[in-house]
């Protein structure tokens, strides 16, 4: 797949998320197959840039090209110049939100609130297009609300002001992550554009990726919330869609290696305090489903230390690699 002058290994494409696709998990989703992950979105409030959140999100060190940034806001001119300053800070493709539909961003009449002023979203994708040499692209949801669908509409004015892609959660902005996505609008959007679409929303395993490419025509996908606690998914989407056979699961060793070596990144990336409680949802996300979980959910979210909290993982795993329970006296614990 094609986004400007980069040519990506794949179709599947890893959704920004706010305090979630930092880029150690970004790195790790590509590792793990993605051909694209999208940095969480970056204001466009210059005052701003050099706060530490924004400072951490313009953290490109190590990251495999092209370095796709998000960027939000809703002032033409200002999203112009976040763009060009990310763009100095290593971004190579910019995307510009317009799907993100949480009441703090709306507030400001950005994210999915730009969909009722489509004069502006030209006007903004515009802006953005003209300040930089690189791709812009452009996310986005079905409509402010299932009453007023303009996605298709939307669609063509990104075209004609210079956008290069196109990625479309099947919600509205009312619906929020509530109810199901639909793929219809996505289909009218594909069939009325001449830009590649990415279909986003409710897609969590590899069959479910093959039947919504099959459905709407997309070019590609994007994974959000299923790959939190699971990069592999980028592997068994890959290998179905190549071979219509999933790769194997991971084992619990694998697990428990990638594992650690996340909270390492990230301990490295926020700092000791603040990585810990980062890493929290990450240990909480990749041990869903397994035993003693529960307990050690608890035991987690009672450490508030590197040391501990990287102990208490590799002991978790380590007994459930063994067949034990994973929680238990000290003492009981292998050597």
């Amino acid at each position: 797949m094609r986004i400007g002058p980069h040519v990506l290994r794949n179709n599947l494409f890893v959704a920004p998320m706010a305090g979630v696709t930092d880029r150690p998990f970004r790195n790790l989703c590509r590792r793990y197959g993605a051909g694209l992950a999208v940095s969480e979105m970056v204001t466009s409030r210059r005052e701003l840039f050099q706060s530490e959140k924004t400072r951490r999100r313009l953290d490109h060190v190590g990251e495999a090209d092209p370095v796709a940034v998000q960027i939000a806001g809703a002032d033409p001119q200002q999203m112009a110049d976040a763009a060009v300053f990310n763009v100095g800070h290593g971004a190579r493709i910019i995307d510009i939100n317009m799907g993100c539909p949480a009441k703090k961003v709306c507030s400001t009449a950005a994210g999915s609130a730009l969909l009722r002023d489509e004069a502006l979203v030209g006007r903004i994708i515009e802006a953005v297009v003209k300040a930089v040499s690189v791709p812009v692209t452009l996310k986005y949801r079905t409509g402010w609300d299932p009453q007023h669908r303009n996605a298709v509409r939307v669609a063509r004015i990104a075209e004609q002001a210079g956008a290069q892609l196109l990625t479309l959660h099947g919600r509205t902005r009312a619906c929020g992550f509530s109810g199901t996505a639909e793929y219809d609008t996505i289909r009218e959007v594909k069939r009325a554009t001449r830009l590649p679409v990415v279909a986003n929303g409710d897609i969590g395993t590899a069959e479910e990726a093959k039947r919504v490419l099959d459905y709407t025509g997309a070019d590609g996908v994007m994974i959000g919330r299923a790959a939190q606690g699971r990069p592999w998914l980028f592997r068994e989407i890959a290998s179905f869609l190549a071979t219509g056979a999933k790769a194997p699961p991971p084992s619990v060793e694998e697990i428990g290696a990638v594992l650690m070596e996340h909270l390492h990144e990230l301990y490295a990336l926020h700092g000791r305090d603040a990585g810990v409680r980062v890493a929290r949802k990450h240990i909480h996300w990749t041990t869903r489903g397994m035993p003693g979980r529960t307990e050690f959910r608890h035991e987690i979210n009672g450490l508030d230390r590197c040391e501990t909290q990287l102990a208490a993982v590799e002991r978790y795993f380590e007994r459930i690699a063994l067949g034990k329970r994973p929680l238990g006296k000290e003492e009981d614990l292998p050597e």
